[in-house]
């Protein structure tokens, strides 16, 4: 129907409309999660743009639909996406699929879309199941208010500053993790976070082995350091308690400072000391952190 429409606009000298893109959500795991919208999607649009070709074919197969499909990975996401938009241009709907979950969730997708809506280009999201909000619901703590940060930096000197801007968030937290660095990213947590941090650990969501961990970041750290470590998994931290995060008096400040001061000269290291006290006294540590450095450069 696509194509008829549009050679009917070609001979009457009309321009062809431009096309829709579909962000179409797949299964994080069992495809009976796979909602009839979006397979029928899938199977009307002229084209699919996938993060794997190989497993969205996959995926196609056991729907009994054959399309045509082309790659859409991080490393080619703006050079695919420019070649994209000329095809919805010309009139053409697209379909944008990740390996699991949503497109532009941790997943190629958020640059065509910036594009496409930039363009004028009708954008049509199609949920689906997610990994973030199915282990947040079925975490036990506190979904009213909550954050998604996806996977942390992968350099040591960012993630370490994005788990200190973490370290006073109040809401409940979510983060994606690779196997091959969960323990490591736990005992992150639990250093920056402090080892009694509440968090549960989803692992292999809507699978066959699916599983949820509950207990404190310094307990996860001993558990899963001795597991063989296997699968994907969405971790979900409390937040901070806000009666943690009473400000102290200028004189506390000030005797917290001298303790610093103190133990540096000790040997210790300024922000594992700062971090110490912090979780001690229950105050926040970018205060702590930023009264140290104003007395310290004063």
């Amino acid at each position: 129907m696509n194509e008829e429409i549009r050679e009917i606009n070609k001979q009457q000298g009309e321009p062809a409309a431009t096309g829709t893109l579909y962000l179409v959500t797949t299964p994080i795991g069992n495809l009976e999660d796979l909602t009839p919208r979006a397979a029928r999607i899938l199977e009307e649009v002229d084209l699919i743009a996938a993060e794997d070709t190989r497993h969205t074919r996959k995926l196609l197969a056991y729907l009994g639909i054959q399309q045509r499909i082309i790659s859409y990975y991080r490393e080619k996401e703006q050079e695919r996406a420019e070649m994209l938009l000329k095809h919805l241009h010309n009139g053409e709907n697209i379909a944008v699929v990740s390996d699991a979950g949503t497109p532009g969730l941790s997943d190629p997708g958020t640059v065509l879309v910036a594009e496409a809506v930039a363009a004028g280009i009708r954008v049509v999201p199609v949920p689906g199941v997610s990994a973030c909000l199915a282990a947040l619901v079925a975490s036990g703590l506190p979904t009213h208010r909550f954050v998604f940060e996806g996977f942390l930096p992968r350099k040591p000197k960012e993630k370490k500053a994005r788990l200190n801007a973490l370290a006073d968030e109040e809401r409940t937290i979510v983060l994606y993790e690779a196997p091959h660095r969960l323990t490591e990213t736990l005992r992150l947590l639990a250093q920056e976070l402090g080892p009694e941090r509440p968090v549960v650990i989803a692992r292999e969501l809507t699978k066959k082995f699916e599983e949820f961990w509950r207990g404190a970041l310094a307990e996860a750290v001993r558990v899963w350091s001795a597991r063989e470590v296997r699968g994907e998994f969405t971790l979900v931290l409390a937040g901070r308690s806000p009666e943690a995060k009473e400000e102290p008096e200028a004189a506390d400040y000030e005797r917290f400072c001298q303790e610093v001061r103190a133990r540096c000269e000790a040997g210790e290291k300024a922000s594992a000391v700062i971090r110490d006290i912090a979780q001690r006294e229950s105050l926040s540590r970018s205060a702590l952190y930023q009264y140290y450095q104003k007395r310290k450069g004063d």
